[in-house]
């Protein structure tokens, strides 16, 4: 069961599993344009956020942008629905080059992918992928309350 705020929502989707393939997926970048999920090699880190205006979602990006800033073999990638001007918004207001900030609201083919839609709002869920270089899921975190934050210790210990 997701929760948003205390009420139970639903998210649209197959749940991914741990030891799966990751999906391919597009999404909008910061600068609109489409990238291809199969176009980014080695370690990856997926980050589904609700927005990345709201309070944890911003703290948890840039927890990530700051903790994995040094490691060139870790590609992370933050997805919302958030549009991309939002984003670039953000990126410059925290001076990010880390993270790839992506926007799914143009054919929500993550939100399909990944089972991160939340019906309700049309926002995607909180949720972490860890993707090796294989492409081989080896680690996902769906959060049970979408205002709480993801298990940041657990990320960085399989990384």
């Amino acid at each position: 069961m997701t929760t948003f705020k205390g009420n139970e929502v639903t998210l649209v989707g197959t749940p991914l599993a741990q030891g799966s393939e990751m999906p391919a997926f597009t999404f909008v970048d910061k600068d609109m344009n489409t990238v291809d999920s199969t176009t980014l090699k080695g370690k990856r880190v997926f980050l589904s956020v609700p927005s990345i205006d709201t309070s944890v979602c911003s703290m948890e990006v840039a927890k990530f942008m700051n903790t994995l800033k040094e490691r060139d073999d870790v590609t992370v990638v933050s997805l919302s629905m958030d549009l991309p001007f939002a984003l670039d918004r953000w990126c410059q207001a925290k001076n990010n080059d880390k993270v790839i900030m992506g926007s799914d609201y143009k054919g929500q083919h993550f939100a399909k992918v990944s089972g991160t839609l939340i019906e309700e709002l049309g926002l995607l869920t909180r949720a972490v992928f860890v993707v090796d270089e294989n492409n081989k899921l080896v680690h996902v975190e769906y959060c049970a309350e979408v205002a709480s934050e993801p298990d940041y210790d657990k990320v960085l210990e399989v990384l």
